[in-house]
């Protein structure tokens, strides 16, 4: 396994995984000596980001974003999840000052923030009092901090929901998983994709097949953008740091 090679320069690339915090990714990516301590420092050996998925189940502290953004080296990137009050409690309504702490909060990552990341819950649909709430809180996020938006409820999943996310420059995460047809469109000047798992969510491992597939969508939908953040959740097995590896290898080798 070649070290840092989680980015693809050319077309500004950021690959990683969805967290790195996997007990069972002992022996099967850290070594078994390594101490969980260093876990993000050989993470980011090999790769250049990271999508930090903790702050949707407990805001961590300062302190703990400051851990990592000095804990990685120049160049690293973190994707922030936001939390589940945010999007799941409250979909989205009466968040002013939760969203306020949260950016926060993100912020003392500095030039390592990346896109921050709002995952709405299947259990709100596309319809009209949902599209207000959405509609109302893109105008409570700063436009200078880059933000995305991924739907669990497959009615979002249209070109009016695009063209709202366009107006904000606010990113459309493409999520591939068993049973979505998602499309693979970016509303924003980057793109933000994960994988959750082709067969079986979390836990299918991707063939050469479908990577060599997803190379080549990502490559077409790269052109004109600043970047594209690509994250691998199919933690099993640590299929995720396979599968983000090779991928990242298709897409340095055009």
């Amino acid at each position: 396994m070649t070290e840092r090679g989680g980015q693809a320069a050319a077309l500004k690339c950021y690959i990683g995984t969805s967290g790195f915090h996997y007990d069972h990714w002992r022996d099967r990516f850290y070594p078994r000596e390594l101490p969980k301590s260093q876990w993000l420092d050989f993470y980011s050996r090999y790769f250049t980001t990271v999508e930090l998925n903790n702050p949707f189940y407990r805001l961590p502290s300062e302190s703990a974003f400051e851990s990592w953004r000095d804990g990685t080296p120049a160049g690293f990137v973190f994707a922030v999840k936001a939390s589940r009050f945010i999007t799941h409690l409250k979909k989205l309504r009466n968040v002013e000052s939760s969203i306020k702490l949260f950016l926060q909060r993100a912020q003392v990552l500095r030039e390592k923030l990346g896109p921050l990341l709002y995952q709405l819950p299947p259990n709100m649909p596309k319809n009209q009092g949902n599209e207000e709430a959405l509609e109302a809180f893109l105008r409570l996020l700063s436009r200078e901090l880059s933000h995305v938006f991924e739907f669990r409820h497959v009615s979002w999943l249209v070109d009016s929901t695009f063209q709202t996310l366009r107006r904000h420059n606010a990113g459309f995460c493409i999520m591939d998983m068993p049973e979505v047809s998602c499309p693979v469109v970016a509303t924003a000047d980057f793109a933000y994709v994960r994988f959750h798992g082709s067969s079986a969510i979390y836990a299918s491992n991707y063939t050469e097949d479908e990577l060599q597939t997803w190379a080549e969508r990502i490559k077409e939908l790269s052109k004109g953008l600043k970047a594209a953040y690509i994250y691998f959740n199919n933690d099993a097995e640590a299929y995720a740091v396979a599968n983000a590896k090779r991928l990242s290898e298709l897409l340095s080798a055009a």
